[in-house]
């Protein structure tokens, strides 16, 4: 007997924090009433989201993908940008969701699963998952913007956790994030005067994008698996 939240994640469906809103808006029924957060549940239950049946996901699922830009981290059926349209088609009930977004305008590497308590980790900000990006921009890179970069940068009430930041390029830098902001590197860049041009996310914990061609998928393979779960704290 578990959560209704973390059935609803363990099922494949969407993260834990996505289960929570869907519970809030009332699109989740179990055994034909309004779901609710502290309701447990187990297989004997009947529960819906959106009118399907979600039934326990046993086997965990793992791919990574390389998005182009263009296509919508959002799952969405009904978006033709969507990426759901990209996505490989999987055995009977099993769905997996993206780990977090990847702003449309930008490209790399996505990690797809439906192992729902590892994408809450993931996407938390109090474990400090590393994320890594290219990004090229419309300036010179200077010594000035990096130490700018790696110190944290203030725009709107925010302001972002210190980093890793190095030149790759003399309108080029990879930077490193344990944060998950909205267009984070966009808007810091932005508070310092430069334009993203391109950005890249090319590596994910352990998981990297090199050998994925642009709109393909591949599975991660047994030691890639063991290793994000290690680092996760899920093994």
């Amino acid at each position: 007997m578990i959560r209704l939240a973390k059935f609803i994640a363990d099922a494949g469906c969407c993260s834990r924090r996505q289960a929570s809103r869907l519970i809030d808006s009332d699109r989740v029924l179990v055994n034909n009433r309004p779901g609710l957060h502290i309701d447990r549940v187990t297989d004997s239950d009947c529960v819906t989201v959106d009118g399907r049946e979600l039934k326990s996901a046993t086997a965990k699922i793992y791919f990574l993908y390389n998005k182009p830009i263009g296509v919508d981290s959002i799952c969405d059926v009904g978006n033709p940008a969507s990426i759901i349209h990209h996505l490989p088609v999987l055995n009977g009930n099993m769905r997996v969701f993206p780990v977090g977004r990847l702003d449309k305008d930008s490209h790399g590497l996505m990690l797809l699963t439906n192992h729902g308590e590892l994408c809450q980790t993931l996407l938390h900000p109090d474990y400090y998952h590393e994320k890594e990006y290219l990004v090229t921009v419309d300036k010179p890179v200077t010594e000035a913007f990096l130490l700018s970069m790696a110190a944290g940068v203030s725009y709107g009430d925010v302001t972002t956790k210190p980093c890793r930041i190095g030149k790759a390029a003399s309108h080029a830098f990879r930077i490193i994030l344990t944060q998950g902001l909205n267009r984070q590197i966009r808007r810091m860049c932005q508070a310092l005067g430069y334009r993203v041009m391109d950005l890249q996310r090319i590596r994910m914990v352990n998981l990297l994008l090199d050998g994925i061609e642009p709109n393909q998928h591949r599975w991660l393979l047994d030691e890639e698996i063991s290793g994000l779960l290690r680092a996760t704290g899920h093994q």
